[in-house]
């Protein structure tokens, strides 16, 4: 029944250039789910994503990350939902948030981009905001240092750690969101005390 069925995306620029940046922690989280469901992504084209279809929280899913640049990521989301016939309402994006402290995780539904490109492009190409998110903090920029800078540079080595766990962790919240729901993961996620 593909009414069932989840859609589930990490943001990020391209790999080889962009891998292991703030910006990217979206599409690492989704690849760390990927290899820890023993499940690897593989190109497809027509939806101009890497792609595996997984189970998580019991329901199918389809994994993504999109082989575009972070501000052309609405294409591919509403290739890739129409592909696999998901709603946005099951759709889950998963980004780096400048407004969150690194190291924790928020979710919503919906909700405005403030400023994210790449959330500002799905919900035009979705026409609708109507979609999960699991937010990865990045902390805020040192000084005066310009966000776009900020986003593209990679985590300090002090922070690797934690980021590692949180990526970790971020595959967890997308598995209990599909199972539970949104409140039961949002109480789950925001009360935890950063590391």
């Amino acid at each position: 029944m593909a009414d069932d069925r989840w859609l589930v995306v990490g943001l990020g620029n391209p790999e080889g250039e962009y891998g292991g940046t703030r910006h990217n922690v979206g599409a690492d989280a989704v690849r760390v789910l990927a290899e820890r469901e023993h499940a690897p992504l593989s190109r497809n084209r027509r939806v101009r994503c890497e792609v595996a279809e997984t189970r998580l929280g019991g329901r199918p899913a389809a994994l993504v990350v999109p082989s575009t640049y972070m501000n052309l990521s609405g294409g591919p989301v509403q290739q890739a939902a129409a592909w696999f016939k998901v709603e946005p309402a099951q759709v889950i994006v998963l980004h780096d948030d400048l407004d969150v402290e690194v190291g924790r995780l928020k979710l919503k539904r919906g909700g405005g981009h403030a400023g994210h490109n790449g959330l500002r492009d799905i919900d035009r190409a979705l026409g609708t905001r109507d979609y999960l998110r699991v937010r990865i903090g990045i902390g805020r920029p040192p000084g005066r240092q310009p966000a776009k800078d900020f986003v593209l540079r990679r985590f300090a080595p002090t922070e690797r750690a934690s980021i590692d766990v949180t990526l970790q962790e971020a595959g967890d919240a997308v598995e209990m969101l599909i199972r539970d729901g949104l409140e039961p993961t949002q109480n789950r996620y925001h009360q935890e005390t950063p590391r």
